[in-house]
């Protein structure tokens, strides 16, 4: 059964840092393409970063420089570590697999919750 479960978000500061984390199975996280999204209320979901099976990443402009994707292939994780966060960032944020997308699936998970604010 493909989950998706996504946890470590939160209340922080602007500027703070904040990694979430994502529980995968059913699926091998080594070698799918993983990304993580995030989605406001009214707007649509905006991709956020990207981890193909080969290691290679990519981000989105607005996070460019200040987030990192990872994974844990042995314990089938997927990581997004957030430094100098800014309010514009909060947001549901979740993990998917590309296949899915493009497949048309649904799979996703509940996300965790950001707000950056003081």
């Amino acid at each position: 059964q493909v989950q998706f479960v996504e946890s470590g978000g939160g209340l922080v500061q602007p500027g703070g840092s904040l990694r979430l984390s994502c529980a995968v199975s059913g699926i091998a996280v080594s070698v799918n393409t993983m990304n993580w999204y995030r989605q406001t209320p009214g707007k649509q979901r905006e991709w956020v970063a990207g981890l193909t099976g080969i290691g290679r990443t990519d981000y989105g402009d607005s996070v460019k420089g200040r987030f990192t994707i990872s994974r844990d292939n042995v314990k089938n994780m997927v990581y997004l570590q957030m430094n100098r966060v800014k309010p514009e960032d909060t947001a549901v944020y979740h993990c998917y697999a590309l296949q899915f997308v493009q497949s048309g699936h649904n799979y996703w998970g509940q996300g965790t919750h950001v707000t950056v604010s003081s």
